[in-house]
């Protein structure tokens, strides 16, 4: 008894000393971010914000990581270019971050959570961003009426994720389910 209540009060004293160290490595995130914000890159810029799930996070855009998958910290580098703004009072807040790139023809990988943390939904996009413009990666459940069998009107509603360049929607991309493997490709859609 006494020694299954040593090896709690141990995990306890772990699990404490870890969040404790969670917390930490988000404030420093934070500090960096707030101190960035006053620094500019000189070009020609767009802004990306991600919506529409609990949380988003970028992944990287081109070759550059911004946020790492596993310790969901924000790249030193990326914040060195400038290309990570802080729109919440703390990096661990969700939807926290937006980006600041150059302005030309870019990948940008995208991680939504649209059901719990555990679970992502990455999206790639190749796009030639325009200077000056806000940019909004928004995911969405289509909703749309589904006719048919009773196998195509049980199917999950398709997740989709719109690229916004201000108000209007320029590009969408839609991930169907498949219903032998439970997994699809986000495939782009016509507007």
């Amino acid at each position: 008894m006494i020694k299954i209540l040593g090896h709690s009060i141990a995990l306890l004293v772990c699990g404490v000393a870890l969040s404790a160290c969670q917390s930490t490595q988000h404030m420093v995130d934070t500090m960096r971010l707030k101190q960035a914000k006053n620094s500019t890159t000189g070009q020609a810029n767009v802004t990306i914000y991600c919506s529409g799930t609990e949380d988003c996070q970028f992944e990287r855009v081109d070759n550059l990581k911004i946020v790492d998958s596993v310790s969901r910290r924000v790249n030193h580098e990326a914040i060195k270019r400038g290309y990570v703004r802080l729109q919440a009072s703390s990096s661990s807040q969700p939807n926290a971050l937006y980006l600041t790139v150059p302005a030309k023809q870019q990948e940008v990988v995208v991680r939504f959570y649209p059901i719990s943390q555990d679970r992502a939904e990455t999206i790639h996009v190749i796009h030639k961003f325009v200077a000056n413009q806000k940019y909004t990666f928004k995911m969405y459940r289509d909703r749309s009426k589904h006719a048919g069998s009773l196998l195509n009107v049980s199917v999950p509603d398709p997740l989709c994720v719109d690229l916004q360049q201000g108000q209007r929607t320029i590009r969408r991309f839609c991930r169907p389910y498949d219903a032998l493997t439970g997994l699809g490709e986000f495939v782009e859609q016509k507007i």
